[in-house]
């Protein structure tokens, strides 16, 4: 992958599998290499009698590898490349083996590393735990490979927990990759009727689709079964489809040729996600494969989602929660499709003719003298005994009573008085057709305060990009001002924004409304929300008023209970703490939170032996807590961490008094190594600087924010509030700190408070030291605040001016194509910078399109044929359009010198797709343009039926754009993020 965009990149409006692609803080990396080089992986490696497994920790901690030894056959599909493509949140991403996408799809730590702890059970099952801390919240997302010695199966553990103090959203989703071609089928249970598009914008019949389905007319291909979803050789196009009902808890792949597949089983209560994608069986979709693979060929996705069923589908988890659920796989051999599956094995059932059934039975475990029963209409088919193993299955084909279907079967598998497996005969009513989305109307067109807030509640906890939910709760309000539902939304959302006294205005408005009748409220949110604010602002005692009055309501009460221990013990009040505390483990004793806080208590009461079993019991059951491991072994445990999490550790500590500890690793995140996913060590310093003044250490703080002027801070991008804190107590003791100016514009302006991150960048650019960064910065700030196009262009000058830049370049030309600034006049500017252009590819696409328009097409095409591009999903078809236009200029060139031959050459080159261009045509593309040209020259040139034939070819364009002529974006698309620095205004 190529190097971090120094820029941060600030494109909330970004749609990305239907939510906000915001992607800040993360820095952005926007280009890969083209050539491939040896690079050595770590690697844990798991195997028993049955499976092989390969786990690479710096990629996310997804699995590499998941082989089949029985059937030697990879049950997901095994890349033997790492080659990424630009398709993740942040940039790169690989395909292939089983990626874990939390808390939003892909996973924003894709290509970061993880922790990684193997513990080994003395039955010899091994977990691999990987963890990390997401780059957004900051929630602990943490998940398990197993692999038991007797069992072939392999067993996900995950636990996911909100280690923060806000109530945050989330969705899971495990994405397994399994090899295809024409004779691979995936399969749902039999009882799935329609599957849906992201966001249920769109529905289908399946398997058979009964209506035009991503444009694609499936009905018309009915004839020959190709209006079936559940085979890869039918789908033309990038296509995801989930399932919207079901009451199993299985699905699955499998490959015909090789006689093997793989099951996935989870509990459908709380695992409902069931997914294919692919990118499409035509030159469009190849394309993509041959970016992601060297030759390991095309692949689907069957995705697993707990807690969600659609793409974005987002849940909650509260202060403090942790979800802990299992997903299972198995590999499947020889008994094809299944037909019912638990974590015990699988069943299938095949009709073959009027009167003759295929039955097989895999299992997971070996089940010696096991007994296996066929049922129809109450009469038993079959009873036969069975040793059955792993690996190796039981099939049988026989003959089934006349009239006899596939849902009147059971097939029961018995060892001794245990049911291993049954699938028992369904019973299904109709089918019922499930609803599609719509977009909600606009605040004015509710009619109900009700669906004001709730609507704006779906903006919010969807994470919808182009939308934001304040209007629908701010019209909620202007028609009545006490609506305590709407001001505790707003409150919530200008709390996060570091807004505190505009969130404790809400809060006091709405809690007014609520304790007018009842002094004692059922929902305690606004109260906890009125602590947090306190807290925030250095109001202890009425924080913790606040905080125990949210008590009251259970949903809070631990939550509430952590925080009043927090403030107790930084207050020394040790009795206090540990009374709240053992409250709120009464209640959520998986509140690791809390763990830590009594672990500190006792440890600060001189009851050390205790404390250490404390910590010791929540290390047995979670390796990799960060915090209780820098609690058993010093800082030292802080050295294979990142700087962001060695922060977090020390705000944790911080926060439960242990203020030395604290800064201690705030001084080693001062040292942290940059990595992919930032620099911290301005920002370490300056938390520093803020905790050593609340000890009243003012000159140790000051000399920690002369440290934080000394560290680089090249990919620093603050954010949190945390951050926000302490960026704000800096300035207060130096308003002329030009850093911390900086670096706080970057975190207001991406939470929305974009008067303010002006404000401060132009005091910043006013220095003769602004960095070009600022200067860039301060552009998108004048354009989007004032929408001063000239302003934001003279910006973009001097920074390009001090420091030439790829992304200087080209947003300055996105920016002039917004003022409708000539071709020639962008051009002139970008030809002094000829090979910066070239290096980034969206510039070089701006570039050559420039040089057609104004008629030098040959220095367009020469780039254009030797040039490698590496295209990003969502913006296919840029380099495309160019070079399909430098075609239709030649041939009109031709055409008016009389050379109608020339004329058809120039066309029919612009058709073949070259491949260093790096995609191909999609196939609902608009080809009116040039292929209607292409049979205009074939009949004049007298080949009347190679013309009749290209006219089959020409369709029109189906495809939505991401921005309308109004300035919109559509609801859905995905887009470039370049597309959304400059929207119209």
């Amino acid at each position: 992958m190529g190097d971090p965009d120094p820029y941060p990149l600030f494109v909330d409006r970004r749609v990305y599998q239907g939510s906000s692609g915001r992607v800040y803080p993360i820095p952005f990396i926007d280009r890969v290499d083209t050539e491939g080089a040896p690079r050595q992986w770590q690697a844990i490696h798991l195997e028993n009698r049955w499976i092989r497994l390969v786990v690479l920790p710096e990629l996310g901690g997804r699995i590499h590898i998941g082989y089949d030894k029985t059937a030697e056959y990879d049950f997901f599909y095994r890349n033997n490349v790492i080659k990424p493509a630009l398709v993740g949140l942040a940039g790169p991403w690989v395909s292939g083996g089983v990626e874990f996408n939390w808390p939003q799809h892909h996973r924003p730590a894709t290509y970061l590393p993880v922790s990684t702890h193997i513990e080994q059970a003395p039955d010899g099952t091994v977990t691999v735990w990987c963890s990390d801390h997401d780059p957004f919240a900051r929630m602990k997302g943490m998940h398990g490979i197993r692999l038991h010695p007797d069992r072939a199966a392999v067993e996900l553990v995950v636990k996911l927990h909100n280690r923060t103090s806000e109530s945050q959203t989330f969705l899971w989703w495990a994405n397994v990759a399994a090899r295809v071609h024409d004779n691979y089928q995936s399969f749902f249970p039999s009882d799935v009727h329609f599957v849906a598009d992201h966001a249920r914008r769109a529905i289908t019949a399946f398997p058979h689709a009964d209506r035009p389905y991503y444009g694609v007319d499936y009905p018309a291909m009915a004839k020959d079964g190709g209006d079936r979803l559940d085979w890869y050789k039918n789908i033309p196009v990038p296509t995801s489809y989930m399932v919207t009902a079901t009451k199993e808890d299985f699905f699955g792949g499998y490959d015909h040729d090789a006689e093997a597949g793989f099951v996935h089983v989870a509990d459908r209560h709380i695992a409902p996600g069931k997914k294919q994608w692919t990118w499409g069986n035509s030159p469009f979709g190849h394309a993509w494969d041959r970016l992601l693979t060297d030759g390991d060929g095309p692949y689907v996705e069957l995705m697993a989602g707990v807690y969600t069923d659609n793409q974005p589908d987002f849940a909650w988890l509260e202060p403090g929660e942790t979800k802990q659920f299992t997903q299972t796989w198995f590999p499947i051999q020889r008994i094809g499709p299944v037909d019912y599956a638990s974590p015990e094995g699988a069943i299938s059932i095949k009709i073959l003719s009027a009167d003759r059934v295929a039955i097989g039975v895999a299992v997971t475990f070996a089940r010696p003298g096991s007994r296996i029963e066929i049922i129809a209409s109450d009469e038993e088919i079959l009873g036969v005994e069975s040793d059955l193993v792993p690996g190796d299955a039981w099939t049988w084909t026989g003959s089934l009573p006349a009239g006899t279907e596939a849902a009147d079967l059971e097939v029961r598998v018995t060892q001794g008085a245990d049911i291993v497996l049954q699938r028992r005969p369904r019973v299904e009513g109709p089918a019922t057709e499930p609803r599609t989305a719509s977009a909600p109307p606009l605040p004015g067109d509710i009619q109900s305060n009700d669906e004001l807030f709730w609507t704006g509640m779906h903006l919010h906890q969807y994470r919808h990009p182009t939308r934001s939910p304040l209007p629908y709760w701010e019209e909620a309000i202007r028609r009545d001002p006490g609506d305590a539902r709407c001001r505790v939304a707003l409150a919530d959302v200008a709390y996060r924004r570091g807004e505190y006294l505009v969130a404790e205005t809400h809060l006091r408005v709405g809690l007014e409304r609520a304790t007018a009748l009842n002094g004692n409220p059922r929902d305690g949110e606004a109260s906890y929300l009125l602590g947090m604010v306190l807290a925030r602002t250095g109001r202890h005692d009425e924080a913790v008023d606040a905080l125990a009055k949210a008590a009251w309501d259970g949903r809070w009460a631990a939550p509430a209970g952590v925080e009043i221990a927090r403030l107790a013990l930084q207050r020394g009040d040790r009795s206090v703490a540990i009374e709240k505390i053992d409250q709120v483990l009464a209640s959520n004793p998986a509140d690791a939170r809390a763990v830590v806080i009594r672990a500190i208590t006792l440890r600060k009461s001189g009851r050390t032996d205790d404390a250490t079993r404390l910590v010791d019991h929540l290390l047995a059951a979670d390796p990799l807590d960060h915090v209780a491991r820098v609690l058993r072994d010093g800082e030292e445990a802080a050295g294979s961490l990142d700087g962001r999490t060695i922060m977090d550790v020390a705000t944790d500590l911080s926060a439960a008094g242990e203020t030395e500890l604290a800064l201690r690793l705030l001084e080693i995140a001062g040292r942290a190594d940059v990595t992919p996913a930032g620099e911290v060590r301005p920002i370490a310093h300056y938390r520093r600087a803020q905790l050593l003044e609340l000890l009243g250490d003012s000159h140790g703080a000051a000399a920690a924010r002369e440290a934080a002027h000394l560290v680089p801070d090249a990919l620093c991008f603050p954010a949190g509030l945390d951050d926000h804190d302490a960026l704000q107590a800096a300035l207060r003791a130096d308003p002329d700190d030009e850093r911390a100016q900086d670096l706080l514009a970057m975190l207001l302006f991406d939470r929305g408070r974009q008067a303010e991150a002006l404000k401060l960048w132009r005091e910043v650019i006013a220095r003769p030291t602004a960095s070009t960064r600022a200067l860039r910065n301060a552009a998108l700030a004048v354009y989007a605040v004032e929408g001063d196009l000239d302003a934001a262009s003279g910006l973009y000058n001097r920074a390009i001016e001090a420091k030439p830049d790829g992304r200087l370049l080209f947003e300055r030309d996105q920016l002039l194509e917004r003022m409708a600034v000539s071709a020639e006049d962008r051009l002139s500017l970008l030809e002094p910078h000829r090979d910066i252009a070239f290096s980034r590819d969206d510039l070089t696409v701006e570039y050559t399109d420039l040089l057609v328009d104004v008629g030098r097409w040959e220095e367009a095409l020469q780039v254009l044929q030797t040039r490698p591009f590496a295209p990003w999903e969502g913006g296919e078809g840029k380099v495309l359009g160019v070079w399909e236009r430098i075609g239709l200029v030649r041939a009109e060139e031709a055409e008016r010198s009389g050379d109608l031959t020339g004329a058809l050459n120039a066309i029919a080159t612009a058709v073949a797709v070259p491949p260093n261009i790096g995609e191909d045509r999609h196939p609902l593309a608009d080809t009116t343009t040039l292929f209607g040209r292409w049979a205009d020259l074939l009949e004049r040139t007298g080949d009347l039926q190679q013309a009749d034939e290209v006219r089959k070819r020409i369709r029109a364009s189906t495809e939505v754009r991401p921005i309308g002529e109004d300035g919109t974006i559509d609801y859905f698309a995905t887009s470039l993020p370049d597309l959304l620095l400059f929207p119209p205004k």
